[in-house]
């Protein structure tokens, strides 16, 4: 058989762990169900043509560990037997509808095709044909993977069958491995840049791909050198994809950034955190208001309310502290938990700290590669020794102390969507809190847009008074209104 042949002659020992993984998923369904009683969920998209071939090779397989000799797929009569189901909807690409059709002519596919959604098609068809498993190229780091297993059954609501997911834990890297070293056909929008495809509204090609934005020319899927954002094409052209960080309001100035520092040491007062003022100066500078700076003990159920509540309310949330291979490093599981998600092993992080650690990346530290289902994106950066983790609007530092932060920070500020700079204007006054009050509120109302704030460095010093917007013009004409109803003698400019 080809497709075992290929693996077989392959260097590559990760695909080849893989693949026998996967052939062992398929042959265990094959034992427990009669094949008239699975079938196969095709949509020609790569996973599922990874699938495809798949399960190809293991019926071939499973059929000559049981003496049937007319499983050879060689055999110009032999037919792919696993029913097979097509969802075919006016949104799909026609790219995609005739690559499904040619394949299914080329292996001898029968398609059951389908013209309503997944779940309206599934029990109308389950009504007329026993079906108790369905094969689904299902991968881990796709929003339906979220709580699956390799065998899970379906959903509460849903026509009763399990789902069988031979490649849940491949990666994007793995499923090109193997559609190259098979050499086998795949939907030609890959080689146009598409990386993930939906429908024809939501699907544009990976911007991390394009050659020349002008003439609109992409390299192939394949050369996508971080599968993590294998999805950045699955947004509308509206959208402006950053390294695979969504900013959906180009046109907003102002962001919001939330801090959440994560250590019982800091509340028992045995250290002080120094992250904290030091991240919120950073942010500022970006222009980023921060709207609270929160600590919270080392446990999973108070890291997860505190991300619940300010990943809604925030554009991006900094944590950090609580991160490794130590009982209390909850960080990342209360991300987890925030999220819903289930933490799953992450081979690409699992690969990168084994480079990091060497032999000490051993035994319960592999546990440090357990990272947020579903959701994680690592940032990659040349300045970094290991990705930084990205769970949707939450990102996950790993600094413990400032000179390793600025580090992190180098990298991080090439990633995260910028915004306008605020203006800020600054003087000194010797006028009293009782004398400034009054015109420090008038001001207030009359500038909605610029914040005003004031402090004294000593309880007898001269009072510090500040004015910060994002449009200078503004700024300047507020401080220029607040000059003019103080006492000219009482101020001293400072810039």
């Amino acid at each position: 058989m080809e497709i075992d042949k290929a693996i077989r002659d392959s260097d590559d020992r990760r695909l080849k762990v893989k693949y026998n993984n996967a052939i062992y998923v398929i042959q265990r369904a094959l034992a427990l169900y009669s094949i008239e009683e699975v079938a196969f969920s095709f949509n020609g998209g790569k996973d599922s043509t990874v699938l495809l071939h798949l399960l190809r090779a293991g019926y071939f397989l499973h059929q000559v560990e049981h003496g049937h000799s007319n499983g050879d797929p060689s055999d110009h009569n032999f037919t792919f037997p696993i029913r097979t189901i097509y969802f075919e909807s006016p949104s799909a690409f026609p790219e995609i509808n005739s690559f499904t059709y040619e394949t299914a002519a080329s292996y001898g596919v029968q398609l059951d095709i389908l013209r309503q959604d997944f779940k309206s098609g599934l029990e109308a068809l389950l009504k007329v044909k026993k079906t108790r498993a369905i094969f689904l190229g299902v991968r881990i780091g796709d929003p339906t993977a979220v709580g699956q297993e390799q065998f899970s059954p379906s959903s509460p609501g849903w026509p009763p069958f399990m789902r069988v997911n031979p490649i849940l834990d491949w990666s994007y890297r793995d499923v090109w491995a193997f559609l190259l070293t098979c050499k086998v056909s795949y939907c030609g929008l890959y080689d146009q840049g598409y990386t993930s495809i939906g429908s024809i509204n939501d699907t544009v090609p990976n911007g991390l791909l394009c050659i020349n934005d002008s003439a609109k020319t992409f390299r192939p899927a394949y050369m996508l050198s971080d599968g993590r954002l294998e999805r950045a094409g699955r947004a509308k052209k509206s959208t402006q994809v950053n390294n695979g960080l969504k900013n959906t309001q180009p046109h907003q100035t102002t962001l919001t950034a939330s801090i959440i520092a994560v250590g019982d040491e800091i509340l028992f007062g045995i250290i002080g955190d120094q992250l904290g003022p030091s991240l919120c100066k950073k942010l500022h500078l970006l222009g980023y208001v921060v709207s609270q700076i929160a600590i919270v003990r080392s446990e999973v159920d108070s890291v997860a309310e505190e991300v619940e509540r300010r990943k809604s309310m925030s554009d991006m949330v900094f944590i950090y502290g609580g991160v490794g291979p130590l009982h209390s490093d909850v960080t990342v599981g209360g991300v987890a938990k925030a999220f819903g998600v289930r933490l799953a092993p992450d081979e690409e992080y699992e690969e990168c700290l084994g480079h990091l650690f060497g032999d000490k990346y051993t035994g319960d530290r592999n546990q440090m590669a357990r990272l947020p289902e579903g959701i994680t994106e690592l940032l990659q950066h040349e300045k970094l020794p290991v990705p930084l983790i990205k769970c949707d609007n939450v990102i996950i530092l790993t600094a413990t102390n400032v000179d390793e932060l600025n580090k992190e920070w180098d990298a991080l500020i090439d990633l995260i969507p910028s915004t306008k700079t605020f203006v800020s204007k600054h003087f000194t006054t010797s006028l009293s809190d009782l004398e400034v009050a009054q015109p420090l509120s008038k001001i207030s109302f009359q500038y909605p847009n610029i914040h005003i704030g004031c402090f004294r460095k000593s309880r007898s010093g001269p009072l510090v008074i500040t004015l910060e917007g994002k449009d200078q013009e503004t700024v300047e004409a507020a401080m220029e209104a607040l000059s003019n109803k103080l006492s000219s003698g009482n101020k001293e400019m400072l810039v």
